[in-house]
């Protein structure tokens, strides 16, 4: 594979990262929204809505299924790098293009595979809340599980491909 379609193939997608990233911070906005709403019926009108506060819960998991790949695309998640900011970029893709292969691709296929019965019962059944005035679409939501592992399989393959892209540059002399 060239270079240029290696780029390519990581800016398209990073872009679907960037896309499911900015439709995560569109649910947070919401939730906040949806937040205050909850708060403002129930301690200021002395009402509540079901629907409406497992919305904010669904749109809590929604942020975080949603940005689980654009969070690895920007170097976000929980590291312990005590040695790895010390390394070189040649020796960061190497542990990071490993770690990919060893530990994230094979969570992320393990997820699909439990999720997958999960998810095809909900749709099944057209699965709806268990409470009254609940939410009547949380097949769905339920979706969402497996979105996630494909989102972050397809940008931890970007990520993969970006430090291919770094390994196999002549290394640089000091």
């Amino acid at each position: 594979m060239s270079c240029n379609t290696a780029s390519a193939i990581v800016a398209q997608l990073d872009r679907l990262s960037l896309w499911a990233g900015r439709l995560a911070a569109v649910c947070c906005a919401l939730m906040a929204a949806c937040t205050g709403a909850v708060v403002v019926m129930r301690y200021g009108l002395g009402a509540g809505s079901v629907a409406l506060q497992e919305f904010v819960s669904y749109l809590h998991s929604a942020v975080f299924m949603l940005g689980a790949g654009f969070t690895l695309q920007r170097q976000g998640h929980v590291r312990v790098d005590i040695f790895y900011r010390r390394f070189s970029e040649r020796s960061r893709a190497w542990i990071d293009s490993l770690g990919a292969i060893v530990f994230l691709f094979p969570l992320c296929v393990f997820i699909a595979i439990v999720s997958h019965g999960y998810v095809v019962d909900a749709w099944s059944i057209r699965e709806a809340s268990g409470d009254p005035g609940g939410l009547p679409v949380v097949f769905v939501w339920k979706s969402l599980i497996p979105l996630m592992a494909l989102l972050l399989l397809l940008q931890g393959s970007a990520e993969i491909l970006r430090n291919l892209m770094i390994l196999s540059a002549p290394p640089r002399s000091c």
